[in-house]
């Protein structure tokens, strides 16, 4: 669905995004993250022919980013949510939304049909005749979310949808999102929110100018960690640690006061053995838990070594 291949943008002598080849695929959400000026936003206005590409290529479908007679076909194929809304303030949300309808041609009908439902679902439909310039952040954000889908497009590029966003807020355009996901669209999520990115992704790209790495978020920490097993006790004491120091399963391990951090290459088919010997040695186990590494740590380990 989309597909970069080599795509480079510089702003002068600065290099943006450098030699990005990536493909993401129909029907999923694609989190792309990444610090500030790592070359997200500069991604997206290029997939979305809003700026030009200085080397390299990009589709979105069958159609090539940069291609002047494919420009327009790919803007009514994709729907943005900038980082700012930019609503015009004077206009209800409902005239918000009808306006850009009418830009992209839509037939009344089908553009009435598109406000209510998003609206609707948006929570926002009972106050469809207010000024925008009256909502807060958040009901500008969601309005904002229904203006990318009013022309019904396949790929919708979120850049930054819950930043500033309160949690109740945030928790219902992260719904929203996954709602469009059961339509069959395709979504490219910009985000600093880790949590989001590691709840909501099917695949995570990482970018500081040049893609780092690509995977599911549990492939991500799958990838640079080896499986922990945590084993809370009672009262570890040295007869303990002796005996876990003799187990060959054990590749290594750590204490943490009464806690036994252990690393072994299968814990599914070692942890039985490890336990049982550990209570031969008189250990009381209060519980055994596998130590799960989060995305943020994925993340700062692999922008810090980029």
């Amino acid at each position: 669905m989309i597909v970069t291949e080599g795509l480079t943008r510089h702003y002068g002598e600065i290099v943006a995004v450098d030699n990005l080849t990536m493909k993401i695929k129909s029907g999923e959400i694609f989190g792309f993250l990444g610090p500030n000026g790592a070359g997200k936003t500069t991604t997206v206005r290029v997939l979305c022919c809003l700026i030009s590409i200085t080397a390299g290529n990009a589709f979105i479908g069958d159609y090539q980013v940069g291609k002047p007679e494919d420009s327009l076909k790919i803007r009514k194929m994709v729907g943005l949510l900038p980082e700012n809304a930019g609503l015009y303030e004077r206009l209800s949300a409902y005239r918000n939304l009808d306006f850009y309808g009418k830009l992209y041609e839509m037939p009344e009908t089908r553009r009435k049909e598109n406000i209510e439902h998003f609206l609707r679902m948006l929570g926002l439909w009972e106050r469809k005749d207010q000024i925008a310039g009256t909502f807060s952040k958040g009901m500008k954000q969601k309005i904002a979310l229904a203006r990318a889908l009013i022309h019904d497009p396949e790929i919708i590029f979120l850049d930054e949808p819950t930043a500033g966003l309160d949690p109740e807020a945030a928790q219902m355009v992260r719904n929203f999102i996954l709602e469009l996901k059961k339509e069959k669209r395709t979504i490219f999520l910009n985000t600093h929110n880790l949590d989001e990115a590691d709840k909501i992704c099917d695949r995570i790209g990482l970018i500081k100018t040049k893609l780092i790495r690509i995977a599911s978020p549990e492939d991500l920490k799958k990838g640079l960690w080896s499986r922990k097993t945590a084993i809370q006790l009672h009262n570890l004491n040295d007869t303990i640690l002796k005996t876990v120091k003799q187990l060959d399963s054990v590749k290594s391990f750590q204490t943490m006061d009464n806690k036994l951090i252990l690393e072994v290459d299968d814990p599914e088919k070692e942890n039985p053995s490890i336990i049982e010997a550990i209570i031969k040695a008189g250990g009381k186990i209060v519980f055994v838990t596998e130590v799960r590494p989060s995305l943020e740590d994925v993340y700062l380990k692999l922008i810090k070594e980029a």
